[in-house]
């Protein structure tokens, strides 16, 4: 902690975060001089004391005269709640309301501003509450207790006789007060005290509250802006084509028809991509459509999901880096009975992101100067990457960071941002690049195809004995963090595989890296979203083969894991698992658990679904049972919940990204599905009360919702389905029958 004057008078209290000089993504700093980068984002600098210059070396809060507090946030906002959890922590031990805190966008800077949990400076993995809970807290600790100081020098009596409530000192034996701004000049002259006292859970104002979204009104009157919001002076618009197939080039285009449409400025153009310059949008489009570019394929033109899964399977016979091994369980797999042993493949395909807000970065490009205005989760590497695309040093891109329309780890990713750049080499002043949604989906960075063996032994009791799980897929941390995989073992490729809850007494978790000509990046709930289906899908097959209720199954394998039992005991509870089911007319019905820990986070999900007679399926309930610790903003939970079923659900049940000659054959939402409104079930979300260190909670209902509901699909119909999506494998096959051929037989005649 460190605290100093701001210019013009205020006070200024730094925040250096753990773990801030730990940079495993591989990324360099920013400069090393004592200057702050020229026009940093939210003017983060502009309050900074001449006196004080290595202030602009901490992450920092800022109160001005007025009593504005100023907070100058390391995360972004992408839709998860940060920009009112963050708040919360600072005002809930400063004394004030969450509102009046104003929240400035960090400049890009790994030394300031890396994640304590991440090491670098990005917003992912469900961290922001997690490495933001105490060194926020005690910020907002030290800022409080410096001005109730200030304010006891200025009456000359004891800060133990003083109080702090909603930005305003008082001394209640007289009756005296003095807000904020008043006491800041005097503040700012004290030495830090050292080792400041948290308030106890028993005192909190505010964490623990529901405190409605701080964003929401900006979000909806449109005064919030998203990166496809910039507006530059003078700039044009570009909408972007790139090769479709896998590998390819540019062979041709039309570059005289594009020039000719109205509003069209110019036509730019890459080995693999070309772009159209308009005065708006429509111009742009429109000469995109003229322009007709014509591609040629590489090596890949032929590829085919069948042959990269084909690929994979015989990579996922051989042996894998071991992520986790206790006892023998080759040994007790070969001696056990074919009886009592079970094996199983399971499989879940290429996803998309598709984000609400598509890939887009607008660039002002000259006189040795980058400027980008754009939605990143990296920025730090979102300028590196600029940097190096331009041919300029770090210090001279200055990146402008926004809202995120939805990330969900799409926007981890740079290669949008260095497209941008590399075509805006060859513009004429500055350009916003914005890719259509068909672009979107078909150039997405995707969530890996993942190619699972488990097997697994059980005893007398029909209790598991011996664990064997294969994981082969592609590594994503090997490209993100190399440091990070460690013996060949890509630690977010066996997450909730290599840790699993359940007391078994052999277990082995293998990974096999298979990388797919594709690029694949991270995707809502990471690792865990394959592993927890994987993981949960089986378990509920070994509750059967040993025909036991599946929570009861659970239960006896917890016995040494309290948290994940009382969740998974108040879901079953909650969701009446005991209860006999409704059906209408025509349809079955089912429900289904799961059971994971994840991103610090203890949580059980139990699905209700209905599947009618052409094997559609309605999910009509979800009931969670969550403990994450120590809960800033219940309300910010429930949604994050919500949206993680809503966006697993979407995947579970419709999503793919398949391939053919080369080609991603999606393209938009009529052929890759979200859930619409009609479709959205009932959610119920039930916090477990706890005083814990707070866990993640963006993504584990992304990672809880698949098993669920296919563990649901099994109570209903008896079909085990081991690869996703849904789709249409419970649809009954089509009657083998003379009246179908009779009817072909008609058609032609007529």
């Amino acid at each position: 902690m460190r605290a100093g004057a701001a210019a013009g008078g205020g006070l200024l209290v730094g925040i250096a975060l753990p773990g801030c000089a730990v940079n495993p993504l591989n990324a360099p700093n920013p400069p090393r001089d004592k200057k702050p980068p020229e026009a940093a984002v939210g003017q983060a600098t502009t309050a900074l004391s001449q006196d004080a210059p290595e202030l602009a070396y901490s992450g920092f809060i800022r109160i001005d005269r007025q009593g504005t507090v100023t907070f100058i946030v390391h995360k972004v906002e992408m839709g998860q709640g940060t920009f009112t959890s963050i708040p919360m922590l600072i005002a809930e031990e400063l004394e004030v309301d969450p509102a009046t805190v104003k929240l400035e966008q960090a400049p890009p800077n790994n030394k300031l501003y890396a994640d304590p949990l991440l090491g670098g400076q990005l917003t992912g993995g469900s961290t922001s509450i997690r490495g933001a809970w105490e060194p926020l807290r005690r910020a907002g600790a030290t800022a409080r207790t410096m001005l109730v100081q200030a304010a006891a020098q200025t009456w000359k009596v004891d800060a133990k006789e003083l109080r702090a409530v909603n930005g305003v000192v008082t001394h209640p034996a007289s009756g005296r007060t003095l807000h904020y701004g008043e006491l800041v000049d005097a503040a700012a002259k004290l030495d830090v005290p050292k080792d400041v006292p948290l308030k106890p859970a028993s005192a909190f104002r505010l964490i623990g509250k529901p405190v409605k979204r701080l964003d929401s009104a900006d979000k909806v009157n449109g005064r919030a802006l998203f990166g496809i919001d910039a507006k530059v002076p003078g700039m044009g618009i570009a909408t972007v084509a790139a090769c479709p197939i896998v590998g390819g080039r540019l062979a041709g285009m039309n570059e005289a028809a594009a020039r000719a449409v109205p509003g069209v400025r110019q036509v730019l153009r890459l080995d693999n991509a070309v772009a159209v310059v308009g005065d708006h949008m429509w111009a742009a489009k429109q000469g995109l459509a003229k322009l007709e570019p014509t591609w040629t394929g590489g090596q890949y033109s032929a590829l085919t999901t069948a042959a990269i899964v084909a690929d994979m399977e015989a990579a996922s016979r051989g042996d894998g880096a071991v992520a986790h091994n206790a006892g023998d369980v080759p040994a007790v797999l070969a001696e056990t009975p074919a009886s009592a042993g079970l094996s199983a493949i399971y499989q879940m395909p290429f996803l998309a992101h598709a984000t609400m807000e598509p890939m887009n970065c607008t660039v002002a490009l000259g006189q040795g100067r980058c400027e980008l205005w754009v939605g990143t989760q990296v920025p730090v590497l979102a300028q590196t990457a600029a940097a190096k695309a331009a041919g300029l040093p770090d210090e001279a891109v200055v990146l402008h960071n926004h809202y995120l329309g939805g990330g969900f780890g799409r926007r981890l990713e740079v290669d949008f941002i260095v497209q941008a750049v590399s075509f805006a080499r060859q513009a004429s002043g500055p350009v916003k690049f914005v890719w259509m949604r068909e672009e979107d989906i078909q150039h997405d960075m995707y969530r890996p195809y993942y190619l699972d063996r488990i097997a697994a032994a059980l005893d007398e009791q029909g209790r598991p004995k011996a664990w064997m799980h294969r994981i082969t897929g592609s590594s994503i941390m090997s490209r993100f963090a190399p440091p990070l995989v460690k013996n060949g073992v890509d630690p977010d490729a066996v997450e909730a595989a290599a840790d699993i809850p359940y007391d078994i007494p052999a277990q082995r978790v293998e990974y096999v890296r298979h990388e797919p000509p594709i690029p694949t990046a991270f995707w809502r709930g990471v690792g865990a979203t394959h592993n927890v289906w994987v993981v949960e899908s089986f378990m509920d097959e070994l509750a059967v083969k040993a025909q036991r209720d599946p929570v009861q199954y659970r239960m006896a394998l917890l016995a040494k894991q309290p948290r994940c039992r009382a969740v998974l005991e108040l879901a079953a509870q909650k969701a009446g698992w005991t209860q006999p089911l409704r059906e209408a007319a025509g349809e079955r019905a089912g429900r289904g658990v799961s059971v994971q820990y994840a991103f610090g986070s203890y949580m059980a999900m139990v699905a209700e679904v209905a599947v009618n007679a052409d094997g559609q399926v309605r999910v009509r309930r979800v009931v969670a049972a969550v403990d994450c610790g120590q809960v800033v903003n219940p309300d910010t939970v429930q949604a994050q919940l919500e949206s993680g079923v809503v966006f697993g659900l979407g995947a579970a049940l419709w999503n793919e990204v398949t391939l053919d000659q080369g080609r991603v054959q999606q393209s938009n939402f009529g052929d890759y599905r979200v859930m619409r409104m009609n479709e959205m079930p009932r959610v119920e979300v039930y916090l477990v009360p706890s005083q814990d260190q707070p866990g993640g909670i963006g993504e584990p209902g992304t990672s809880g919702i698949a098993p669920a509901l296919t563990n649901a699909i099994f109570a209903a119909t008896g079909t085990r389905l081991r690869k996703l999506p849904v789709g249409d494998q419970l649809k009954p096959p089509k009657a083998a029958s003379a009246a179908p051929a009779r009817a072909t037989k008609t058609a032609r005649a007529n």
